[in-house]
């Protein structure tokens, strides 16, 4: 590192001028002119002196709070920065944090003096809009001595992970047209081949609850009698993600692409809620994350992806199994004709709730197109929605619940 890069143009002025008055003042033979030439000389030197031990001296911690947020929400950040040293102090210093474009401004606090053992805390919040994981941090530390002739640089610590998560908006919890009848919230019901009439009974085993005992059969055939064992399955959804960077259009937070992840988070978290297994597929491959913060942790990081069309994801559709009040939704960008019949193919045969919510603002060639699209969706048995953003969804879902049927789409 270049020495002289530690001073101002302040400093770098006296380290010439120094010199030069030294020189004069021999060439004139006057002592007092020598001796004035060297203290403009050594000032600058004195003052690195005084700021050289501060880069070592300096301790920091950084925390967030919380380090995991909704896109739209805040965050705070703590930085403490501490003197360790025991008996110098540590003057001019100027703390700058370092923050990528999207959270806005680096903040810059002026700390000036830290006494041996002093501690100084900052604060300051965090906002972004769009989703994914940022980096906040390193500090910038400066260092400068009271005359303005030196001023040291130092970064300082690792930088902190602050993981933005996609908006959900809450659905309304009303059925959709076509769905299953039952009442309740129940997450698993009983299947049975016979009626409550007809129970089915059989001979009692060893370890059988005595509560199921049926004493009519128990009557009818002498021996004890035990109603068959019930089994239960459970309701399981899939949501699919079109996540095709061609299909979708826009940047930042109104991009269509983030329109369409935070739809799909809000919709399997809406089911996730109501007991339901949720799978999540996206046009390439299926994101394996558990339910409610992972889930929302996984699409974060959820990336545009480089696929032409939807037949992969249409096969990973019509492999997933949809069982119970489960739902089949897909989340689409800007589709053509041979994706909306790859889609049809996934539909086909299915007696469960098939949902397309299209993006508007996608990548669409007029508008015209879009709404074609929702047409023929709506003509091959899915129930279709569109939004403009992410606030659009709740309305949306619900004026579903509300279309009539009209043989395999709605009115």
């Amino acid at each position: 590192m270049n020495p002289l890069r530690a001073f101002t143009a302040r400093g770098v002025g006296f380290l010439c001028a120094g010199p030069a008055v030294i020189g004069a003042g021999l060439v004139i033979g006057e002592r007092d002119l020598v001796g004035l030439g060297v203290l403009v000389l050594l000032l600058p030197v004195l003052s690195l002196l005084t700021v050289a031990g501060g880069p070592r001296s300096v301790a920091h911690s950084r925390a967030l709070q919380p380090a995991r947020v909704a896109a739209g929400s805040d965050a705070r950040v703590l930085v403490r920065v501490a003197n360790s040293a025991a008996l110098a102090p540590i003057g001019g210093l100027l703390a700058e944090d370092t923050l990528p474009y999207t959270l806005g401004e680096q903040p810059r606090f002026t700390i000036g003096y830290l006494r041996p053992r002093g501690v100084r805390d900052l604060t300051y919040r965090v906002r972004t809009h769009v989703r994914g994981r940022y980096a906040v941090g390193p500090l910038l530390l400066s260092f400068t001595d009271p005359l303005g002739c030196v001023c040291l640089r130092r970064e300082v610590g690792t930088p902190t992970s602050l993981l933005v998560t996609p908006p959900v908006v809450p659905l309304a919890d009303a059925p959709l047209p076509g769905g299953a009848a039952e009442g309740g919230d129940s997450t698993a019901r009983t299947m049975s081949a016979g009626g409550q009439d007809d129970p089915i009974p059989r001979a009692y085993r060893h370890g059988d609850d005595l509560r199921r005992v049926h004493w009519r059969s128990t009557a009818r055939h002498g021996e004890l009698m035990v109603r068959r064992e019930e089994h239960q399955w459970s309701d399981r959804s899939v949501v699919l993600l079109d996540g095709r960077a061609r299909a979708h259009a826009g940047t930042g937070a109104e991009a269509s692409l983030e329109t369409a992840v935070s739809a799909a988070a809000s919709i399997a978290l809406h089911l996730s809620g109501r007991g339901q297994e949720v799978r999540l597929l996206t046009d390439e491959n299926e994101i394996a994350a558990p339910r409610g913060s992972g889930l929302l942790d996984a699409l974060a990081m959820a990336r545009p992806s480089d696929g032409t069309g939807l037949h992969g994801a249409a096969e990973l559709l019509a492999a997933a199994p949809v069982t119970g009040r489960g739902r089949l939704v897909a989340v689409l960008g800007a589709v053509g004709a041979a994706d909306i019949e790859a889609l049809g193919r996934a539909r086909a045969g299915r007696g469960h709730d098939c949902t397309a919510v299209l993006c508007r603002t996608a990548a669409w060639p007029s508008p015209d197109a879009a709404r074609a699209a929702a047409e023929t969706l709506s003509a091959a048995g899915w129930l279709v929605a569109e939004v403009g953003s992410a606030r659009d969804l709740a309305d949306a879902w619900a004026r579903l619940g509300r279309r009539p049927i009209r043989r395999g789409g709605v009115r």
